[in-house]
């Protein structure tokens, strides 16, 4: 425990001092962050900064449920491109077909959507024109 501020001293030099003597101890040598800039430095300020950081450690979406979607099915499009498998990629294919199928049906907020179901064949003639020309 630090011993208590002097009646004689100012706040400042009573803090300035604890902070020297703990920079001679090496106190502050290992810390996170050490040598590294400060995040956001020279950024404006953000008053929903807190929000933001958040959402993206939680992994939250604020979007409505027909861009989650659609956001979804793009990024799918984008990993089923990089599989190997058709049988795979087919199965893959069908989950997500099922999936918008599923919300066509039954979300009612938000937005409609209008994103139909895949044709399986149709993606999975891409994928394979996508392989032959860049095989992996």
């Amino acid at each position: 425990m630090t011993e208590r501020k002097p009646f004689s001293d100012s706040w400042d030099n009573w803090i300035e001092a604890q902070i020297r003597v703990a920079m001679d101890r090496g106190e502050f040598n290992k810390l996170p962050g050490h040598g590294k800039p400060l995040p956001d430095h020279g950024q404006e300020f953000d008053p929903m900064w807190w929000v933001k950081q958040f959402a993206a450690r939680e992994q939250v979406s604020i979007l409505p449920p027909a861009l989650e979607l659609r956001r979804k099915a793009e990024t799918e499009l984008v990993a089923i491109g990089k599989i190997a498998d058709e049988a795979a990629v087919r199965r893959r294919l069908a989950a997500l077909n099922a999936e918008i199928g599923k919300f066509n049906a039954t979300v009612l907020e938000g937005p409609s959507t209008n994103l139909a179901k895949l044709d399986v064949d149709e993606v999975v003639e891409k994928w394979r024109r996508a392989r032959a020309t860049d095989p992996r």
